[in-house]
């Protein structure tokens, strides 16, 4: 561990909790914890934001608002779906 830098911070009160909870079940010092929580955002995995990616996610969505859906209607009810579903769940009499 290198040289140690002290910090003061503010955190939320529910923050706080949490922090002291999970201290305590991994048998750490808070302190411990944030460096523990630190360490993995320092090396989490990240993807670079692609541009182009976000144009072609964009043309896809401009596609698809303007797509013409046929309106056939149906012919049933949500109710008379649901009963049609029981009727044939429902053990026959003998």
């Amino acid at each position: 561990m290198g040289r140690m830098v002290r910090k003061q911070v503010y955190i939320e009160a529910g923050q706080d909790a949490r922090l002291k909870r999970r201290a305590a079940e991994l048998g750490v010092t808070e302190a411990e914890l944030i460096r523990r929580s630190l360490e993995r955002l320092g090396h989490a995995p990240g993807l670079p934001p692609d541009p182009r990616a976000w144009a072609e996610a964009r043309a896809v969505i401009v596609r698809r608002l303007h797509l013409e859906a046929p309106q056939t209607g149906r012919a049933w009810t949500r109710e008379e779906l649901y009963d049609d579903r029981l009727r044939r769940a429902a053990p026959s009499a003998p």
